[in-house]
């Protein structure tokens, strides 16, 4: 793609520009480009700009929200160097869009650039040439946006010097605002500089290295020393697009739409969908302490979650071989020793909740436990020791896990399922 140089540095200047949402210009300026200058507005197939979405719904509102934004959004337009270019301009980074159901079902998108854009966009006349096979592979978009400005000089061998402040919002594709002016400049190199320059040296085909330029003691000018790399080095273009109502599902649990496409990519479809119902089942627990940060607790359960889905393929694969080792007498006796040993670490579970559980409310379960076996007409002695030495006894502490468990987690409590089998399988494969 022939990515104008005053497109390179987008500063949005209205609202935040969005991993996918950049993801999403390019693929359009490509097909742009490749329509021509003939007509003012452009078309193509939904499918062929965001591949692998079934058009439901909750997926076109995904895409819907994203058109909005490229809309919505007001970019001041400029290249790296200075002074390059006789005009400032500012404008949408789309004019308009539009959606339509055409001939067989297929749903199309419609679109147009600014006037003062328009031109310059689609027969620029000094641009960055960039690989759209590496540009779908970031999941970072500081990441994205500096690979889009580092290709630009790779022959130069070196970026132009721009002020640190300059770079953030070009970056993290954040308009300025009063807090992000006080934003120190440790704090973005170590949460955007290096992780931007460690992903491009990773999966571009170039090398970059961060130079900072000081005026007495501090930091002010920044800029990156570019190499092209003598064997490229790719991950693998992504062949699994991103699952737009994943993302959906994200964003309505308080999850960043570029960190849930980072946490995709990093760990799969499955793995984060499962990771998404964990979080769905912790936060609608009426017992467990409120989620204080939702992404973090998501991101250490998809570990776990990511070993489950390996060991449930390789079960599947067992299976399906009849001259596998796994025969079905094994393979009972393995589900029956990683039932017990689910039992017991819900037990754990469950004592650790109560344990953990105010002393007014323990007192509460306490008392509502007593009229339970009453009514059961438990024996005697696990009454008197319950009332004597409370529910932590030995003789009364079963009945205590118990009773609370139906209550928190149904009367199913301790039979594992197919999934929490896999789980403990995975562990043990794991130690």
């Amino acid at each position: 793609m022939r990515k104008p140089v005053n497109t390179l540095a987008m500063h949005p200047k209205t609202q935040k520009i969005t991993l996918l949402g950049r993801k999403i210009w390019n693929k359009l300026l490509k097909e742009a480009q490749r329509q021509g200058m003939d007509e003012e507005t452009h078309s193509a197939p939904l499918r062929e700009i965001v591949r692998g979405i079934d058009y439901n719904s909750r997926d076109l509102m995904q895409v819907k929200k994203h058109l909005k934004a490229m809309i919505t959004t007001l970019v001041e337009w400029q290249s790296p160097t200075k002074g390059e270019g006789a005009t400032w301009d500012a404008c949408g980074m789309l004019s308009h869009a539009k959606l339509e159901a055409r001939r067989g079902g297929e749903t199309w998108l419609e679109w147009s650039y600014a006037v003062n854009m328009r031109q310059e966009l689609l027969q620029p006349f000094v641009w960055a040439d960039l690989d759209m096979e590496i540009l779908t592979q970031f999941s970072h978009h500081p990441a994205l946006a500096l690979y889009e400005i580092c290709a630009r000089y790779k022959g130069v061998g070196r970026t132009p010097r721009q002020d640190w402040n300059w770079w953030r919002p070009v970056l993290t594709g954040r308009p300025d605002q009063e807090k992000s002016a006080n934003f120190e400049y440790r704090i973005f190199k170590r949460d955007v500089l290096n992780k931007a320059v460690a992903q491009i040296n990773q999966i571009s085909d170039i090398e970059v290295e961060l130079k900072e330029h000081k005026s007495g003691r501090f930091i002010s000018e920044l800029q990156f020393f570019v190499q092209i790399k003598r064997q490229r080095s790719l991950m693998g273009s992504l062949d699994e697009p991103v699952d737009l109502a994943l993302v959906g599902r994200a964003e309505a649990l308080e999850i960043d739409a570029d960190e849930a496409v980072s946490l995709i990519e990093q760990y799969g479809r499955e793995t984060f969908e499962a990771g998404l119902n964990g979080l769905e089942r912790r936060i609608k627990s009426d017992f467990a302490e409120p989620v204080r940060d939702k992404y973090r607790y998501l991101k250490t359960l998809l570990p776990t979650e990511a070993k489950i889905v390996v060991a449930k393929k390789e079960e599947a694969a067992a299976r399906a071989d009849p001259s596998s080792p796994e025969s079905r007498r094994e393979q009972d006796q393995r589900m029956k020793v990683w039932a017990e040993q689910f039992k017991a670490r819900i037990r754990n579970e469950v004592i650790g909740e109560l344990e953990g559980l105010p002393l007014e409310q323990q007192e509460r379960l306490a008392a509502e436990l007593l009229e339970d076996l009453i009514r059961r007409k438990a024996h005697p002695s696990i009454l008197k020791r319950l009332q004597t030495s409370g529910w932590a006894h030995n003789m009364v502490r079963q009945e205590m896990v118990k009773f609370y468990a139906v209550r928190t987690r149904g009367s199913s409590w301790d039979e594992p399922t197919t999934e929490q089998l896999l789980q403990i399988a995975a562990e043990g494969q794991s130690n």
